[in-house]
């Protein structure tokens, strides 16, 4: 599975670190879901980090991130709220919408879990909603406050004691909670919903589900998380969470005929050393595959695709960077470089002949059009200016580099056995 940062700005203007957690190779992207962790914790928690991989491995990409003030994320925590969470999670999904599909499922664990039954009916691409260990209200966390409410009222901040960390907090953070004291806004979500809570959960009592489960109409579920701890610090717990959820996601999000407007599942016949490209839809959606590997091509959303996957010129320099990867590590092992790490950036344009500042004697002027890729390379280690420029000459020799400066000749036929009649 790949992990890909997503950054993003909230409506603060801070920048937000986020993952996203995508199916492996071989397995197809049904759906995206949006993640929101607990109170005061992080993107990286055990339980989030194990249900956002499960989930991708069952073909749900899952973004995970840090609110606002916590983890990785930029911002000062004490000028957070819980209307600022929400909006966080609207900023999550516009960048999920904008890069790759909008979000269909949220999932909230403890206090995300409150924020995405709060944010649910704001999101149109939502069609179900999981919530574990999760409390009605946001008010459920007052208690957490209860010494601190003097100073709050005096200062206007104050320091609290949240699990083993302290964190500021302001008195508007308490005075945003009234906001939402009700839990009328969860009799509204009109959509279908599963509740997982734990009877011996210490920190946010059963209760707590039982009055979202009353107060939300059908369809609605509950799954029981016997002995489980309120973080599912148990491996075995959110690992049956991401099982049961899938399960039950599927008959509310349509996985397995979304899966089949995309086209057939089962992969063709491959050969050792060829590749293979199916139609997956009657657009630009396309399945590649190799004896081994399976992947998806697409065409962006502006370009009348789905965005399913990279479009064939960013393929091309996928195959020139990775080639360019290898080459070099190779180089540098061999010669025994203080090479740490290597990044490679490629961009592919079309440019006006006359605009080319080298190698361009043979492409004439005027209206003329060549393809320029450019290629970046990031060197990360101990070396000195000769190895460096050294490793800059050896990026050209990569194979699939002399490949394409070699004009290759390509050959096309027809298959006879295709012809109608």
């Amino acid at each position: 599975m790949a992990r890909i940062k997503l950054d993003f700005e909230n409506a603060e203007g801070h920048t937000l670190a986020g993952l996203l957690e995508t199916p492996p190779p071989g397995v197809e992207t049904l759906r995206y879901a949006l993640f929101a962790h607990c109170f005061t914790c992080g993107k990286d928690i055990a339980a989030a980090s194990r249900i956002s991989r499960a989930l991708a491995a069952r073909g749900i990409a899952v973004l995970r991130f840090d609110f606002t003030g916590l983890g990785n994320s930029d911002g000062d925590f004490a000028n957070t709220s819980f209307t600022s969470n929400v909006q966080d999670l609207m900023a999550a999904a516009a960048k999920l919408e904008s890069d790759y599909r909008a979000p269909a499922l949220l999932i909230g664990h403890s206090l995300g879990g409150a924020a995405v039954l709060a944010a649910a009916s704001r999101l149109p691409s939502v069609e179900a909603v999981v919530t574990i260990a999760a409390p009605a209200t946001p008010g459920h966390i007052e208690h957490l406050f209860s010494g601190a409410r003097g100073e709050l009222e005096e200062t206007g901040e104050a320091e609290v004691q949240v699990g083993r960390r302290r964190f500021r907090i302001r008195r508007q953070f308490l005075d945003d909670l009234s906001h939402y004291a009700d839990a009328e806004h969860i009799r509204r979500l009109k959509r279908a919903l599963l509740i997982f809570h734990s009877p011996v959960d210490e920190i946010v009592s059963i209760e707590e589900a039982a009055k979202i489960y009353k107060a939300a109409l059908h369809p609605k579920s509950f799954i029981s998380l016997c002995n489980a701890d309120h973080l599912l610090t148990n491996r075995e717990d959110s690992e049956y969470v991401a099982e049961t959820l899938v399960a039950w996601a599927s008959r509310y999000l349509n996985l397995r005929s979304h899966a089949e407007e995309a086209g057939p599942g089962t992969a063709p016949d491959v050969g050792p050393g060829e590749v293979v490209v199916t139609e997956r839809d009657d657009v630009f959606l396309r399945g590649l595959y190799t004896e081994h590997h399976q992947l998806l091509a697409d065409e962006p959303k502006d370009a009348g695709g789905s965005g399913l996957g990279p479009d064939p010129y960013q393929l091309l320099l996928m195959a020139l960077g990775a080639c360019t990867s290898m080459t070099l590590r190779l180089y540098a092992d061999r010669n025994d470089l203080s090479l740490d790490d290597i990044e490679v950036r490629l961009r592919h344009e079309r440019i006006h002949a006359d605009d080319c500042e080298a190698d361009c004697d043979d492409v004439g002027g005027g209206d003329a059009k060549i393809d320029r890729i450019t290629r970046h390379l990031v060197l990360t280690g101990d070396l000195n200016p000769r190895e460096r420029e050294r490793l800059l000459r050896i990026a050209e020799r990569c194979p699939v580099h002399r490949t394409l400066e070699g004009a290759p000749r390509i050959i096309s036929d027809l298959d006879d056995s295709s012809e109608n009649g």
